[in-house]
């Protein structure tokens, strides 16, 4: 006994009320039959061949397919079953339409865990007269060849029960008496045809002819013809599946093909919708790398800021900000001299060196060429304590400071502007009303990050620039080298102690001076500049999530569009972990595509924002993975939605979609 029921109902909702549709079918079917189901519209064929399919569930009764209750199967161990018992042909046909004749007969293999046996797809195609075929798409052939098409799809997994419903409804006489004849064929090879029908000449074929009416069955004829043939016997004395075949296969690489190809397929049919996801992802993606970009370039920046000060360096300057406001707050005793500087480099055992500085902006000038500088009067302790040694050229000595040398090194950015490709070592340069000879080219520091060059920069012998060009005694600031890191807080407390005592300051005043060292500095710049990276990722990642809501609302629109498809795949046997690992696939794509496009756009902004506006921009290798990462992760999150929509649908429902 293949087929038993008992009792079958099936009702649906309609509104508030419950159509019955079948009212208590008692029905059983031996293996090798070939069955015609007859009846007028409405009156429930269609609906109990879906139920015998596994497309449908009962309301009620028994369902039993090989000595098997298959009423209350699950959706994956109906597909389980379906894909290695039972083949369909369908009235419209249902072949993949972007997708070969030889791809669509194939179609069951891939979820069945078969996918290895793709001669099998060309052998059944030569058998039903499409060898010359196989590549060809179902808009390339006609009703009778994309029926043929849908034959061979049904038998590839050599199914016990072929259903047919109204096999030739779309077909010419001839194209359906061709089919007809492959149907009556197929059950002399021992196959089950369970057939729907409306037409009596149709039912003819058949040897037994099952009438119903309003939901019941109203007739049972048999012909008397009997079938010998040895497959027909042994398909008679087959018992079932045993409840492994009930479990989905596991993935296989045929499988993962196929996800490929119709990921492929679906975006290429789409091109652009698929292009605006894709540009939903790229620009996420491009803001995230050149708002990175930007954080660590201004990171780097600071960090070669502090570098350029020395190490273990702290940095005294006149006034207190604290004061700012109150009555002699920023008085005469608020200001740096040398007679300081001397006292200050014997305050602390823990102090290696020091220089006193003085600063002031001028115009150099070469010949006709001229640039604005920041000069700085320094001691040459600048050269050691600051890392400056020069580039070319050498360091003024402290002889040369004593005697008030008119000699200067310059930066880079004015060697640019004054000497291009000239040797500036040696030349004279004019810088307020002296004239100063270039003995040196300093090091590159490139910029601040805000727009300041570092590298326009005159450094002139303390004396010369205080007496020769600035006209005043006071020192802008100094810069103490301590011993160890450790030992900081020790020589700031010695050095605060004798510049209180020098300038007076009683108990119940605050210092008219300021002590900061660089890890002050270092932190509270790293603090500010790592606050303002995150704002920067957070306001990219924001636009990135937006293009991952565009993914989702495309991927549902897709899920929409090819609810018939998804109804197809998953009557061939397509559990529901299928379904959502392809439109989990689809979605992917989309968001990679997008995120391979934007880490180049976005390497492409910073490098722009590097040359045109000459802000510090670094793309790093942790940020171009992490954005990826990122948005590939932005497809799996807002593309399972989607994907598990999908694979909830009933087959029979998506299979009636419009």
């Amino acid at each position: 006994m293949l087929i038993h029921l008992e009792d079958l109902s099936r009702a649906y909702s309609v509104g508030e009320t419950s159509l019955q549709v079948l009212k208590g079918i008692n029905l059983t079917i031996e293996a090798g039959e070939f069955v015609a189901v007859m009846g007028p519209s409405g009156s429930g064929k269609s609906t109990l061949m879906q139920i015998l399919g596994l497309l449908d569930r009962p309301t009620a009764g028994r369902y039993r397919l090989m000595g098997r209750d298959v009423s209350r199967l699950s959706d994956d161990e109906g597909a389980a079953l379906r894909s290695n018992t039972i083949g369909f042909v369908f009235q419209m046909f249902n072949l993949l339409p972007r997708t070969s004749a030889l791809d669509n007969v194939m179609l069951p293999l891939i979820y069945s865990g078969n996918g290895h046996r793709g001669d099998r797809g060309r052998e059944l195609l030569r058998e039903v007269g499409l060898g010359d075929r196989m590549e060809h798409k179902p808009n390339q052939l006609s009703g009778g060849q994309q029926q043929r098409v849908a034959i061979a799809r049904a038998l590839m997994n050599r199914p016990q029960i072929v259903f047919a419903d109204e096999p030739t409804g779309n077909l010419a006489s001839a194209q359906a008496e061709e089919i007809l004849g492959r149907l009556t064929q197929l059950n002399r090879q021992g196959i089950t045809v369970i057939m729907v029908t409306h037409e009596p000449e149709i039912a003819a074929f058949a040897r037994r002819r099952i009438h119903l009416k309003d939901g019941l069955i109203v007739a049972d004829e048999r012909d008397s013809r009997v079938v010998t043939s040895a497959a027909v016997s042994d398909a008679a004395r087959g018992t079932g599946e045993s409840p492994a075949d009930l479990e989905a296969p596991q993935f296989h690489a045929a499988e993962v093909r196929e996800y490929v190809k119709a990921t492929l397929r679906a975006t290429a049919a789409n091109k652009v919708r698929s292009g605006l996801s894709v540009l939903g992802i790229l620009i996420g993606v491009a803001a995230v790398i050149s708002m990175l970009a930007l954080g660590k370039g201004a990171e780097e920046a600071i960090q070669a800021r502090l570098r350029s000060l020395g190490t273990n360096v702290v940095m005294m300057f006149p006034g207190n900000p604290r004061l700012r406001g109150i009555a002699g707050g920023m008085g005469a005793s608020s200001r740096l001299t040398l007679e300081d500087a001397k006292a200050v480099r014997k305050a602390s055992p823990h102090i290696l060196d020091l220089y006193p500085e003085v600063e002031g902006n001028f115009q150099v000038i070469y010949n006709s060429k001229n640039t604005k500088v920041e000069l700085q009067g320094v001691t040459p302790s600048y050269e050691s304590i600051r890392n400056a040694a020069p580039y070319y050229g050498r360091f003024f000595t402290q002889k040369e400071d004593s005697e008030l040398a008119r000699v200067a090194l310059i930066g880079q950015t004015v060697v640019s502007d004054l000497f291009g490709a000239e040797n500036p070592v040696g030349k004279r340069v004019r810088i307020g009303p002296a004239s100063f000879e270039v003995i040196g080219v300093l090091p590159v520091r490139g910029s601040a990050g805000s727009g300041d060059d570092q590298d326009a920069l005159v450094i002139a012998p303390l004396h010369t620039a205080a007496k020769r060009l600035l006209g005043s005694p006071y020192l802008h600031e100094m810069a103490i080298q301590c011993d160890e890191p450790e030992n900081i807080p020790l020589m700031m407390a010695d050095v605060e102690a004798l510049m209180r005592k020098r300038h007076r300051l009683p108990a119940y005043k605050e210092n008219d001076f300021t002590l900061r060292s660089n890890a002050e500095r270092q932190a509270a710049l790293s603090g500010t500049t790592k606050t303002f990276a995150a704002f920067l990722g957070a306001v990219a990642a924001i636009s990135l999530l937006v293009g991952g809501v565009g993914i989702m609302n495309i991927m549902l629109v897709s899920v929409n569009e090819r609810t018939r498809e998804i109804g197809l795949r998953k009557a061939v046997g397509a559990a529901r972990r299928a379904i959502r690992t392809q439109f989990l696939m689809e979605a992917s794509l989309l968001s990679v595509m997008g995120g391979a496009l934007g880490v180049a756009v976005g390497a492409f902004v910073s490098l722009v924002l590097t040359r045109l506006a000459g802000w510090a921009a670094i793309v790093t290798p942790e940020s171009v993975l992490l954005a990826f990462a990122f948005s590939a992760g932005v497809g799996v999150v807002f593309g399972f939605w989607p994907a598990y929509k999908a694979s909830l649908l009933s087959p029979i429902e998506a299979l009636r979609y419009e």
